[in-house]
Parts: C-alpha cells; structure tokens; sequence
C-alpha cells in the first residue's frame, strides 16, 4: 500500500519531536490540532484568552490522550493583543500554528473595531514574535470570506473579488502581512483559506455560532430551525480532521511552498436545503420528532456569499493535501460527538 504524504508527515513525526505553538487552543480548530500533536508525541504550548475557547476543549483533549502525551502540554492564558504575551509564548518555538480570531462575518459586521484589533493587531504580534524567535514556519488560519464577491466557481488562489464584511477585510489583510514579512525578513509562512470547518468541538451556542453545530442542536431538541434565504445557498463544508491534515504538512511542507496561501476544503458545494436533509436523515432514527420537523426560511444574511466552492489542486500538489472526508463522512463522524454534548440528557446513551 502506498503511503501518501500525511502518513510520510506522522511517521516524522513520531520519530522527532518538536515545540508547537498552538493560538487559540481552547478554540474548535485549536484543540483538535493540540490533540492530535500530543498523540503524535509533540511538545505543545497553546495560547487562548478563553474569548470564544473553551476550558472543557482543552479538558477533552486531556481525556483523549495519554499522561505521558498530556504533561508535554504547556497553556498559557493570555490575549494576541499583548504583544508582550506573543514574543513569551514563542520562545522556543519551532512551529507556529495560529488559530487564534474573531470569527464570523455577522459578529465583524456588528462590532468591526474588536475583529480588527483581534485579527490584525494580534496576528500582527504573532508575527513578529514567530520572526523574533527564529520560527521554522508561521501556519495561519486563512479564510475562504478572502474572495469576497468574485463570481467564479470553484475558488482558485490566486483570483479573488472585493471584501463583503470587516472579518474578510482582516482576513486579507493578515495575507499581505504574511506575504510582505516573507519579502522582508525571510518568514516563512502559509496561510489556509479554510471553508467551512465542522466537527466535535464546535460551539453550538451564541449568536455567531456556526450552522452545523447549531442545526444539530435545533434538531436533536426540537428548536426552530432557521435557514437565511432560500436555502439555495451553498458551501463547501469541510471536516476539521482534512484541517488538521493542512496544518501539519504545511509546518513541514519544502520551502518552494512557503509563503503561499492555499484552500483547505474538498471542492464539493451543498446547499443549506441539502445539509438540512442529510442532517435531519442523520438524527430522525434517534429522534422521532424529526419526522414532521420543518425550517423556518428567513432574510439573507448581510455580508454572505451566496456560493462557495474551493479548488484544492494546489494544495494537492504543494503540500500533499488529500481531504478523507466529505461532507456525508464527517456528518457521520461528527453526530455522535454533537448527540453527546449538545443533548445533556442523552449522554450516557451516546
């Protein structure tokens, strides 16, 4: 059998160990990156000011990994805007994994000055402090909101339109700093437009919640169920497993592919009308009430892009990037995980 790059990148790993820094750690993406480094038996630091983390993240972490894993992590509470809480956190520090925003296009909308400080003053700091210690590689969280209102399908790197909310705004931006710091000083960085990253983690509650985790909740506890629009609206939905595949291979990716930016997704699109139906399909065995379950179809969202869809050939090519889940394989995934924590009631059957 042949083995693909991501295998070649565990076995390294687990042959050699290195110090990872991990931003927002307590966060969805950050903790299962802090996870699945600690399994690969990693030295891990993760920064998190707990603004949208969680504690019981890093507390799932600790319960899915060994001792021996768990005592090579370090977590520091501080904030991205503490220029001074950055250059401590790098300190020898091989690779930079910086997860740590502000995210969602409704929430910069309503509040633009806290994105703008979270995302460019603190990834800004972050980017200095990485390039103050010497850092191997600065991988970033990149976003998918970058192309903005450019009509083609499916989304290629190198052609994007005008933003559409503060939050694509502060996502380019951080793509300028990143590319001008690789002209400037030599940091080698790459940035991942991710597209619509779901999985176990995911925080259903609040106002900016993500759609994924918050139907499900809606679904399993028999809430109304809103869908902005007509539910034609479509995007590419990626399972946080094909991210943490991203992460990985771009820290140790050849240095011909530093300083690029590339789309992490499976260049697939679903309408929410679709995602609804897988979802509810999922659930229905477990929960009768969803057989006359219906969503209630209310106003566009501001700022949203009606299609979205990423072409990875570049990623394929440059990092080894080979998404194993689609939608459908990480729905299944991902549902025990959300009946678990989303349905107090029902845990001890999950």
């Amino acid at each position: 059998m042949r083995v693909n790059k991501f295998q070649e990148i565990q076995q390294h790993l687990l042959q050699h160990r290195y110090h990872w820094l991990v931003t927002g750690a307590a966060g969805f993406i950050g903790s299962n990156l802090v996870e699945a480094l600690l399994k690969l038996n990693q030295q891990v630091t993760g920064l998190d000011n707990f603004a949208t983390g969680h504690r019981h993240n890093l507390q799932q972490v600790k319960e899915s990994v060994t001792e021996d894993a768990w005592v090579k992590f370090n977590f520091i509470e501080a904030d991205i805007r503490d220029a001074g809480a950055c250059q401590a956190a790098c300190q020898s520090v091989d690779f930079v994994l910086h997860q740590a925003a502000l995210g969602s296009v409704s929430r910069s909308i309503d509040d633009p000055q806290t994105t703008n400080a979270t995302n460019i003053d603190g990834f800004l700091n972050m980017l200095v402090a990485a390039r103050d210690v010497g850092a191997k590689r600065f991988v970033y969280a990149a976003s998918s909101s970058t192309y903005g209102d450019h009509p083609d399908l499916p989304k290629v790197e190198d052609r994007i339109g005008n933003p559409l909310s503060p939050y694509a705004v502060t996502k380019y931006v951080n793509e300028l700093y990143a590319n001008v710091f690789g002209r400037t000083y030599g940091t080698e960085s790459i940035g991942l437009r991710y597209f619509n990253v779901f999985g176990p983690r995911q925080d259903p509650h609040g106002a900016y919640a993500a759609v994924i985790p918050q139907w499900v909740a809606a679904l399993i506890r028999n809430d109304e169920l809103r869908i902005n629009g007509d539910g034609e609206t479509s995007r590419d939905f990626c399972y946080i497993d094909n991210v943490v595949q991203a992460n990985l291979l771009s820290a140790l990716a050849p240095a011909e592919a530093a300083n690029q930016v590339y789309n992490i997704a499976v260049n697939d699109r679903t309408s929410l009308n679709q995602l609804y139906s897988m979802m509810r399909d999922l659930l229905r065995e477990r929960f009768p009430h969803l057989e006359t379950h219906q969503p209630q179809y209310v106003d566009f969202r501001r700022g949203d892009v009606r299609h979205s869809q990423a072409d990875i050939s570049k990623a394929a090519t440059l990092l080894g990037y080979q998404p194993t889940y689609r939608i459908s394989e990480g729905l299944q995934q991902a549902m025990a995980w959300y009946v678990a924590h989303l349905a107090p009631s029902l845990k001890t059957a999950a």
